[in-house]
């Protein structure tokens, strides 16, 4: 053990003074946790896009990949041209199958996609 190492019995025990340290035996050595490392919270990120063209698809597709949910409006696309918004929704569809994601529409306006760490509740069937 070198000088200035706190030796720590245990995962949360103040370290001791120098002094202290040097008379204790050379035993069972024990690393010193952070205890900020435990109280790390995971945010998820939702985003609100528009999905005006095909093209769309693939900055769409980042999104989730990279871990955030989408609520995603269609209108404009499905007022101008309803084949191009159903390719690009497949499209959509086939990569939240790919990554066990999830995706509903709600409303004839939006989508919401999901990654796969989130389900997007329908109610209880039956």
């Amino acid at each position: 053990m070198r000088n200035g190492d706190k030796m720590v019995f245990g995962l949360f025990k103040k370290s001791k003074p120098e002094k202290e340290e040097k008379k204790e035996e050379a035993g069972d050595e024990f690393l010193e946790l952070d205890h900020t490392a435990f109280e790390t919270e995971r945010k998820v990120n939702i985003r609100v896009e528009t999905l005006e063209g095909y093209a769309d698809a693939d900055r769409i597709q980042s999104l989730v990949r990279e871990g955030n949910v989408v609520f995603l409006k269609i209108k404009k696309l499905r007022d101008r041209d309803i084949s191009e918004l159903k390719r690009a929704v497949d499209k959509l569809r086939k990569t939240c199958m790919a990554m066990s994601g999830d995706i509903v529409g709600v409303d004839e306006d939006f989508l919401i996609i999901t990654p796969q760490f989130a389900r997007i509740y329908r109610g209880k069937a039956g």
